[in-house]
């Protein structure tokens, strides 16, 4: 099963790496800018796999890139908080 086939493994995994990323001593601000480009490659290349991956992307979509950083914190929070 792939990390991105559902949700809740996608929100484990990001969560992982945002507790290594901040055991590496990297700010939340720059956890959250490679949130943001990891967010534009998966926007731009890979079709989401379940509802929640298709609303994340229609919001990313729909978005400006102050509201797609700010979608991209809200993610990092939000998967650290579930960690």
């Amino acid at each position: 099963m792939s990390v991105l086939d559902s949700f809740d493994n996608w929100r484990e995994f990001l969560g992982e790496h945002v507790d290594k990323a901040q055991k590496m001593g990297f700010s939340d601000d720059q956890i959250t800018n490679v949130a943001s480009k990891m967010g534009e490659f998966l926007a731009d290349r890979v079709d989401p796999k379940n509802p929640e991956q298709r609303l994340l992307k229609e919001m990313w979509d729909a978005g400006d890139e102050q509201e797609r950083h700010t979608l991209a914190g809200l993610m990092v929070k939000m998967s650290d908080k579930a960690h």
